[in-house]
């Protein structure tokens, strides 16, 4: 892979873990020589992400759009920095240029951010590797909520099992570079499957 999106938050949360988590993430893509696409912020933990990828001479492409810019929370040292018009243009542009996509801690443009991502490799709209990394169980409950859906039938097992989940970057850089994308259709009833 060459490049990864990271969603993550424009705040740091209560936890030193959620900062620790964002620089160790960053260290195992500067070491597997990956580079960083991410939404273009200064603030949080997608500014300490971006700061430690960029402190390590590693390749940081933001993408934000120009009403966040007016806000002054855009990073003015990145290696490329897109500045779109609309949150959709945004996600589309780091979907198009990324080759997976992780999930740090975040609150609910992250969540949405990673399902859009998600459902589009569920329809098969992209084959890419859609990951939580798991910092202090931050995401545990999300989980359980998918199971859920897979138990009352809304979300098929396999497409559970699309969402790969680890504690540690390392193992789940690993995880995404061994990622196989289900071949199953989507709809529930259609098949056995």
């Amino acid at each position: 892979m060459e490049k990864i999106c990271v969603y993550c938050g424009s705040s740091s949360g209560k936890r030193i873990e959620y900062i620790e988590s964002a620089r160790a993430l960053a260290f195992e893509l500067l070491k597997n020589e990956v580079g960083l696409v991410y939404g273009g912020a200064s603030v949080g933990i997608m500014g300490e992400i971006a700061d430690t990828v960029l402190a390590g001479g590693g390749e940081v492409i933001g993408v934000i759009p120009q009403a966040l810019v007016d806000k002054e929370v855009s990073h003015s040292g990145l290696t490329e920095l897109h500045v779109v018009e609309s949150m959709h243009e945004r996600k589309k542009i780091m979907a198009d240029i990324s080759d997976g996509f992780i999930a740090l801690p975040g609150g609910l443009g992250t969540i949405e951010e990673l399902f859009e991502v998600l459902t589009w490799s569920q329809l098969g709209f992209h084959k890419k590797p859609c990951a939580l990394l798991n910092v202090k169980g931050y995401y545990d409950n999300l989980s359980l909520f998918l199971n859920h859906a897979v138990e009352e039938q809304f979300i098929k097992f396999i497409h559970y099992k699309m969402l790969l989940v680890e504690e540690n970057p390392e193992k789940l850089l690993k995880s995404m570079a061994a990622y196989q994308p289900p071949a199953v259709d989507k709809w529930i009833g259609r098949s056995d499957t």
